[in-house]
């Protein structure tokens, strides 16, 4: 009985940890666009639709703790890490501008912080959507073994 309780709290740890990083990155995200008054591009605006969401459905399978979270937010995380992907490829140079939705308004490609020399608002998105994809597989993984 102590080892499945162990086993809960470790589960219910991960998807904690989740909720952290989706919370901390829409506090981030807001910060940036409201208090530094960066203008958020195409491309960050379509991460924030699958961003800002995790925060609630994350959020409600902490209390009680429900397994079928991760089939609802797993499909998000993946869907902005494709996103942040692509975002992060634009703004190195690796995708041409000519291929970025952003024709109209603010640039997809544009420099607004560099923290430690390398990472950029993309960069800090796609970090921060590989970990939530990372640790919602792993949570998967323990729920189905």
């Amino acid at each position: 009985m102590a080892d499945e309780a162990d086993e809960i709290d470790g589960n219910w740890l991960l998807l904690f940890a989740v909720w952290l990083l989706a919370t901390a990155a829409t506090a981030g995200s807001l910060f940036f666009s409201e208090v530094m008054d960066f203008p958020p591009c195409s491309l960050c605006w379509y991460q924030r639709i699958f961003m800002y969401p995790l925060v609630l459905v994350v959020g409600v399978g902490l209390f009680p703790f429900d397994p079928r979270a991760v089939r609802y937010s797993l499909p998000l995380a993946v869907a902005g890490w494709l996103l942040a992907g692509y975002h992060t490829l634009l703004h190195e140079g690796v995708i041409p501008e000519s291929a970025a939705p952003c024709s109209q308004g603010v640039s997809c490609s544009e420099e607004y912080i560099e923290l430690l020399g390398f990472l950029s608002i993309p960069t800090l998105s796609l970090l921060c959507f590989t970990a939530m994809v990372g640790l919602l597989l792993l949570l998967r993984k323990r729920l189905t073994t």
